[in-house]
């Protein structure tokens, strides 16, 4: 399931802050089944994905690790880096071979401090994605272990 088009980064973002952005991108290259980040680790880095797919994963105890959201071109990979205390909140793990952007987070934080545009632009953004994804877990929690009632209960339905 791909995001819709606004929260993709070309669409999200006015070109002078998107090309700022990618000014200080990194190229990687990541090969499938590779761990981009685990829940609870330090958020310290993003990517935009360039080509391949991506899973976000979520630990639910006494379950298999469910996917909550498949990624792909175009979409941001990580959310965490921009709040504090920068923890992932979901895991990530390459499906594909993956091409991607990678960006160091504490160099976007201060980009985002000294220009209150940019920063705006980047917060909107990453705040979109952000509601997006709840709702993705939401309801793919929901579809694997019944209604919301039952699985905050701790039950099944």
């Amino acid at each position: 399931m791909t995001p819709s088009i606004t929260l993709r980064l070309e669409h999200a973002m006015p070109v002078e802050h998107r090309e700022r952005l990618l000014r200080i991108a990194r190229e990687v290259d990541l090969k499938p089944d590779t761990r981009l980040f685990e829940e609870g680790g330090r958020a310290d880095r993003f990517w935009i994905v360039r080509d391949g797919t991506v899973a976000l994963d979520m630990h639910v105890p006494g379950h298999r690790t469910p996917v909550i959201e498949t990624l792909g071109t175009g979409d941001l990979v990580g959310w965490s880096w921009l709040f504090e205390p920068y923890v992932w909140q979901l895991g990530a793990v390459a499906m594909t071979r993956v091409r991607a952007y990678e960006f160091d987070a504490v160099a976007v934080r201060l980009m985002c401090d000294d220009d209150a545009a940019f920063g705006r632009a980047v917060g909107r953004w990453v705040g979109r994605v952000l509601s997006h994804r709840l709702n993705a877990a939401r309801a793919r929690l929901v579809d694997l272990y019944g209604s919301p009632a039952a699985f905050l209960s701790g039950g099944v339905e």
